[in-house]
């Protein structure tokens, strides 16, 4: 029974990241991208310069450029790692399609329309990702070709792609404008995108020097619950044994957590590290 309602919560909580995220993606591009000319990259950017040449829509677009790249997946990765990317941009494109006609249109700055056509983009994004769901077009692109070209960086592939689909878009547009503010906009996706994964599962790391290793641990389980690891250390300029403790914290505890090194050894040295993802107990649960 209790496994059922987790499988149910999980299902409802798939379902509304997949409704909301797309929603999303297509209220940033329907209200601010697609009447203002910006190609914000991907496939979506490269259905708006389409659509500009030939009045078909969006939507229906974004579907159809689609189609091709999940027949090459299907061809190399089978079918069943593409049923959530299918589902996602089928709903993504006739979400577009939807709004198009109905939503109301942003074009008083083409600046600002970028960034936030950017930032709804992003979040929408991010939400799809954060429940492992993506939109397909160069991200499905990009996993095809870096079965080709292994050596080129995702980061560098990714560039590229955007880069040639904005560079469409400019000789579509005929405006070198349409490349600055369509830049604009895929800065600030991948700014939103990157923010959110990282605020879900952000922490901090600390790593303690002090000279009495196990009494500070000890003290800093009791007053935080959160594991210790005690590594060996020596003081270059004074060759004295000390210890260096591990720990891993969320964002909400790193205050505590400080305070309590303090009550323990007031001169501890201690240094913090930004982690963007914890695996194990207390964090998020490795699932690989």
């Amino acid at each position: 029974m209790a496994g059922n309602k987790v499988r149910l919560r999980e299902r409802v909580a798939d379902i509304a990241a997949l409704v909301g995220g797309t929603a999303m993606i297509a209220a940033g591009l329907a209200v601010f991208t697609i009447p203002n000319n910006i190609a914000p990259g991907g496939v979506s950017g490269l259905a708006t310069a389409i659509a500009y040449a030939t009045g078909w829509p969006v939507g229906m677009l974004t579907l159809v450029l689609n189609i091709p790249l999940w027949i090459a997946a299907w061809r190399m990765f089978g079918v069943k790692p593409l049923v959530r990317t299918m589902i996602a941009t089928a709903l993504l494109s006739l979400l577009i399609d939807g709004f198009t006609p109905v939503i109301f249109t942003y074009s008083n700055n083409v600046l600002l329309a970028s960034v936030m056509g950017g930032a709804c983009m992003g979040l929408g994004m991010g939400v799809l990702f954060l429940r492992g769901f993506n939109t397909g077009g160069t991200d499905l692109l990009m996993l095809l070709l870096r079965k080709r070209f292994a050596h080129i960086p995702m980061g560098k592939l990714l560039m590229m792609l955007d880069a040639c689909v904005v560079l469409i878009a400019v000789l579509i547009f005929r405006d070198i404008e349409i490349a600055l503010y369509s830049g604009v906009a895929i800065f600030c996706a991948g700014k939103v995108v990157d923010a959110l994964m990282q605020g879900v599962d952000f922490a901090k790391v600390l790593l303690v020097i002090t000279d009495d290793g196990e009494a500070v641990a000890q003290y800093l389980m009791r007053a935080t619950g959160r594991g210790v690891t005690v590594l060996p250390a020596r003081g270059a300029y004074t060759g004295e044994q000390k210890s260096m403790l591990m720990t891993a914290v969320r964002r909400g505890e790193v205050t505590q957590t400080l305070k309590a090194i303090k009550q323990a050894d007031p001169r501890a040295f201690v240094i913090l590290h930004n982690a963007t993802e914890v695996h194990g107990e207390g964090f998020k649960e490795n699932t690989l």
